[in-house]
């Protein structure tokens, strides 16, 4: 690639022409990049990455009248996020090839901005004198597997593909896509804003059911200050969706909606005691603390944005029971295959693939949370993961098959007594939580108590045991009533003498 950009350390700096100044070509091609480059950050800092939408076919994604694994990109234009302009001038088909995939796979349709050298030319006088006369800037449409990073590509759509796929289309639900359909629902949008597309349509929608809470609590409750936090929710909206936030501004505006937020808190707690008496309340009230709280000590990220959506999605949940608010629900068709949890769960015990960020069993996509490398010390007091009181405990190597012939080398640690916890992050509130361990099954038969955030959630039960094919994934399933808050500890304390319990991984998925 030529022309890369350039890195400015102490500001930019311009040719100044003179009388008898003699040019290079290193002179002209500073010129050049000069312009380049003060482009790209006004980009950068004043359009904001994504696609201009509006103009041309405003980069559409559609499947062809033709039923097959192919797509039709339209006309348009987008910026990445190093202020590059990637121009698409006609319409483009780019076929997917399920070869490419390990299937079911969710595929990422991007568009890249790249350079290339073009137009050559060398001098038969002096072959001292040769080179490319133009850099022609063109793009590239692939399809990816790994989440997009705006930094260098600009997403398109997103495919959830599964095995035996024949044909893509488009979605019947654009709002709800179906496998092999096109999803557009995180496709970044230019304006003045830097915000992850996927965390702003969660987001969105977080606001989106908070509207229905609080102008219950105004309108029907005649609750004064729950007035002044719908409208905030509502201007906050309509900025969101205008694209005129970035991530430094969007924790600003949260900041004061917090604030108001504050103000209802009070003032339920001196004129409406039979609601601020509650313990839906209480975490309501505990949460926008620590949302505050967080705010003030000046770690403002994604991590910080995470726990926002998290904590207010929590919140409006708590609101909507103490007050009783009913919140309108969006047409979901609901899957039969969603709830055949059987097959999904016989399927991820003998799964000897990899547990990459997002899977798909018999339909159902999961997403990868966080994950434990047990016996890595990093990973292991990243997730303050510890065993205590145990009456024995051991590392352990094992070089073991799967059911289906797979052979995985692994280490890992068993122990029998006292328990084991461990701390969860990046945790969606109020959806399932699946926690998989890898285990040798030849050490089988045993019961262990489940506690999340100090409450007992269930017992973890491994029946049966297999000598020849000793791998398994144990799964455990916190229902979504115990998934309070982005972060949780987990307790696990065996209820059975004198068998103990080994672990060599643990993933932690919820439903995409």
């Amino acid at each position: 690639m030529a022309n890369e950009t350039t890195t400015v350390t102490k500001g930019f700096e311009r040719v100044n022409f003179f009388k008898g100044f003699v040019t290079t070509v290193d002179d002209w091609n500073h010129v050049v990049n000069y312009n380049v480059d003060k482009a790209r950050l006004n980009n950068r800092l004043f359009q904001g990455p994504g696609i201009v939408e509006g103009e041309l076919g405003g980069l559409k994604v559609s499947a062809r009248g033709r039923a097959d694994l192919s797509v039709e990109i339209h006309p348009g234009y987008a910026l990445d996020g190093m202020g590059n302009v990637v121009y698409l001038p006609e319409p483009e088909i780019k076929t997917i090839n399920p070869g490419d995939f390990k299937l079911p796979q969710t595929v990422y349709i991007v568009l890249k901005y790249i350079e290339e050298l073009a137009d050559f030319v060398s001098y038969k006088a002096n072959l001292e004198y040769k080179g490319h006369r133009r850099v022609s800037e063109r793009f590239k449409i692939e399809a990816i597997i790994t989440e997009p990073d705006l930094t260098r590509e600009v997403e398109l759509a997103r495919i959830n593909m599964t095995k035996g796929v024949k044909r893509i289309t488009d979605a019947k639900d654009p709002f709800n896509p179906r496998d092999n359909e096109i999803d557009t629902r995180y496709r970044p949008i230019a304006g003045n804003s830097d915000i992850n597309p996927t965390s702003l349509y969660d987001m969105l929608e977080m606001i989106r059911v908070a509207k229905d809470v609080y102008g219950h609590m105004f309108h029907n409750l005649k609750i004064m200050p729950a007035a002044d936090v719908l409208h905030g929710l509502i201007t906050l909206d309509m900025l969101l969706r205008s694209r005129l936030v970035n991530n430094m501004s969007l924790f600003t505006l949260w900041w004061r909606i917090f604030d108001l937020q504050n103000v209802l808190v009070q003032d339920v707690e001196a004129n409406h005691p039979q609601f601020s008496s509650k313990k839906e309340f209480a975490s309501y009230k505990k949460h926008v603390e620590l949302l505050d709280g967080m705010y003030a000590e000046g770690k403002l990220g994604h991590e910080y944005l995470t726990n926002i959506i998290g904590y207010q999605t929590k919140s409006t949940e708590n609101l909507a029971t103490v007050f009783s608010a009913k919140v309108r629900q969006k047409k979901v068709e609901v899957d039969s295959s969603a709830v055949a949890t059987d097959a999904v769960f016989e399927k991820m015990m003998v799964k000897s693939d990899e547990f990459d960020e997002k899977i798909t069993i018999e339909g159902i996509t999961f997403k990868r949370v966080d994950w434990i490398d047990l016996l890595n010390k990093k990973s292991e007091k990243d997730h303050k993961f510890r065993i205590v009181d145990a009456r024995d405990k051991y590392r352990t190597r094992q070089k073991l098959k799967y059911p289906d012939g797979v052979i995985v080398e692994d280490v890992g640690i068993a122990y029998e007594g006292g328990y084991a916890e461990w701390e969860v992050s990046n945790v969606t509130p109020n959806k399932d939580l699946f926690v998989i361990m890898r285990m040798d099954y030849v050490h089988g038969d045993w019961e262990a108590e489940m506690q999340v955030n100090g409450k007992k959630v269930g017992t973890w039960v491994c029946q049966g045991e297999d000598r020849k094919f000793r791998w398994r994934n144990l799964i455990f399933k916190v229902e979504a009533r115990y998934v309070g808050d982005t972060f949780l500890s987990v307790r696990q304390t065996p209820i059975k003498e004198d068998r103990d319990i080994n672990m060599f991984k643990l993933w932690f998925y919820q439903p995409a």
